[in-house]
């Protein structure tokens, strides 16, 4: 079809094979320069404007391979219009056809790599955690390779090399590293599930299964570190931390309920006691009014009557501070009220003889 086309609209100098085929060269070479000229002198003057960074480094990494597959694309269409079937003409078909395959290869990976960092760095700017800051190099890294062993298989099975082997070989060698470093990758598997579920963040004030209390310190890539509040630094295998039970005292949110314990003697009005602990409380800056200050008689112990008095404050942090105000305060207005708060007393009676 070609060839009819070349001998009834093209000149008679144009029907040699090799004068057409360096034609469609050049063209292809010149298509290849244009490209260049556009995106050197048009493209790049527009995305400078652009508020994103991510355009200008798209056209960077984009344009050598583009202009070198143009190029590859015009050896081989114009190896084709030679039409020999020789063994060097094979044999340059299929170098072109591996370069080609080998451009669009590195095209793919730039584009990828290239948003792989750019979402994955504007993520990380979001978090105070380290782990993604160590996963998005690794994780750009291991796309990378797996997609230039991908492009190694396609251009070796152009050449007709058996690649089962090759691959067996692959597979059992990745068995081997996985088992060898099963708890590594545990780790880090572990410690993505904690980034992604979003179970802790840095920061957070956090119950272990044990009952040891911390604050995170860093989600790291292997582990995540803890400082207690002994000023003690606590380092936990993100494994572990995956799948053990915690309580996050930071979720759903900063605010958490104050619970203050009172004991008042025997003979003391219970209501008076409520009343007046709860006007302490109310007292007391930087309380949330809703839910609203509560008190409650809960037992009549051995040696008082004992009550719960319960208040919001907006962040955990203020816990402590504002139980121990809400402590002095009640002693002090127990004090004036003369309401008493007893303390143990055993009645030791001697029988005489």
């Amino acid at each position: 079809m070609i060839e009819e086309m070349m001998t009834y609209y093209l000149p008679v100098w144009l029907h040699d094979r090799w004068i057409f085929a360096a034609i469609v060269f050049s063209a292809f070479f010149l298509l290849s320069r244009l490209f260049v000229y556009i995106i050197e002198k048009v493209v790049i003057a527009f995305t400078s404007r652009t508020k994103t960074r991510l355009d200008d480094i798209l056209v960077e990494r984009t344009n050598k391979p583009v202009s070198w597959l143009l190029i590859f694309i015009g050896i081989k269409i114009a190896i084709e219009f030679l039409h020999y079937e020789n063994g060097f003409t094979h044999y340059i078909n299929r170098t072109t056809t591996s370069l080609i395959y080998i451009g669009t290869g590195i095209l793919v990976i730039s584009v990828i790599v290239v948003l792989i960092d750019f979402w994955g760095n504007k993520m990380a700017r979001k978090t105070k955690s380290s782990m993604d800051d160590a996963l998005i190099p690794l994780f750009r890294k291991t796309t990378k390779v797996v997609l230039l062993v991908i492009l190694a298989i396609m251009v070796l099975d152009l050449w007709g090399i058996n690649v089962t082997g090759l691959l067996a070989g692959v597979g059992i060698a990745g068995i081997a590293i996985g088992f060898a470093v099963k708890d590594s990758l545990s780790n880090i598997f572990g410690g993505v599930s904690l980034i992604l579920d979003k179970s802790i963040h840095v920061g957070d004030k956090i119950e272990l299964e044990d009952g040891t209390v911390a604050l995170v310190e860093d989600v790291g890539i292997r582990a995540t570190r803890l400082k207690t509040f002994d000023n003690e630094i606590l380092i936990v295998p993100n494994g572990s931390m995956s799948t053990m039970r915690l309580k996050n005292y930071n979720q759903p949110d900063k605010s958490a309920r104050v619970v203050v314990p009172i004991g008042i003697e025997y003979g003391a009005d219970p209501e008076k006691a409520k009343k007046v602990a709860l006007d302490e409380i109310k007292k007391i800056k930087d309380i949330l009014p809703d839910p609203e200050p509560s008190a409650i008689l809960l037992e009549l112990a051995d040696f008082s009557l004992n009550m719960k008095a319960f208040f919001w404050v907006d962040d955990i942090s203020k816990v402590y501070p504002k139980r121990e105000e809400a402590l002095i305060r009640i002693y002090k207005a127990y004090a004036k009220k003369k309401i008493g708060i007893p303390f143990p007393t055993q009645t030791v009676e001697v029988k005489k003889k």
